[in-house]
């Protein structure tokens, strides 16, 4: 199992336009496509127009292939059209659970 750790700086003046967005549009989508849908959260110290949000996949390999079944769908390019330029910076990083994670 790994865990795909993804981070967004949304612009400031962007946040909420973002969060109606991908709640309504993104999020059912990426549900639909990527299964394992973990958690989302908002930033409330630090840099606090990020938002991060998880996702299980079983390994790297049915992480690729369902990325590439998301961006086959034209919905999903749709939804990118509207989302894209109210994000700043995307960073996204895959982790591997210890013996001992409740992720296991």
């Amino acid at each position: 199992m790994i865990l795909d750790e993804r981070t967004y700086t949304i612009r400031p003046d962007g946040m909420q336009d973002f969060l109606e967005l991908y709640e309504t549009q993104g999020l059912p989508l990426l549900r639909e496509h990527l299964g394992g849908f973990a958690g989302f959260f908002k930033a409330e110290t630090g840099i606090i127009n990020q938002v991060v949000h998880l996702w299980t996949f079983k390994d790297a390999g049915d992480r690729e292939q369902r990325r590439i079944q998301l961006w086959s769908d034209q919905r999903w390019k749709d939804y990118t059209t509207k989302v894209l330029p109210l994000i700043e910076r995307m960073e996204n990083r895959l982790l591997v659970p210890t013996s001992f994670s409740q992720w296991r």
